[in-house]
């Protein structure tokens, strides 16, 4: 179910979706109630690409810059507010 039918995410919140072996990966916004920041992470942990504040209940695929190990969604906006940007590496 991931974030869909959230009506908040806390700043400090989010979720992760790990791949192995990485992938292209695709994410929808169907049932998800609240803008998303979609960080997509390579298996060398930088980030490949960040498509931020997805629009909800949007069908439209919303999809990774080539294979990801994995998908970090965080509130819409979240990103710009840290200064987090493609490049930039990511542990977990």
């Amino acid at each position: 179910m991931g974030l869909m039918y959230r009506n908040r995410l806390d700043p400090d919140r989010g979720m992760i979706f790990p791949f192995d072996p990485p992938r292209d990966a695709s994410f929808w916004m169907r049932n998800t109630l609240i803008p998303l920041d979609m960080i997509f992470v390579r298996a060398d942990g930088s980030i490949a690409n960040i498509e931020a504040n997805t629009v909800p209940y949007s069908e439209e695929p919303v999809r990774s810059a080539g294979p990801v190990a994995a998908v970090l969604e965080i509130a819409g906006g979240r990103s710009a507010e840290l200064g987090i940007k493609p490049g930039d590496k990511v542990k977990w």
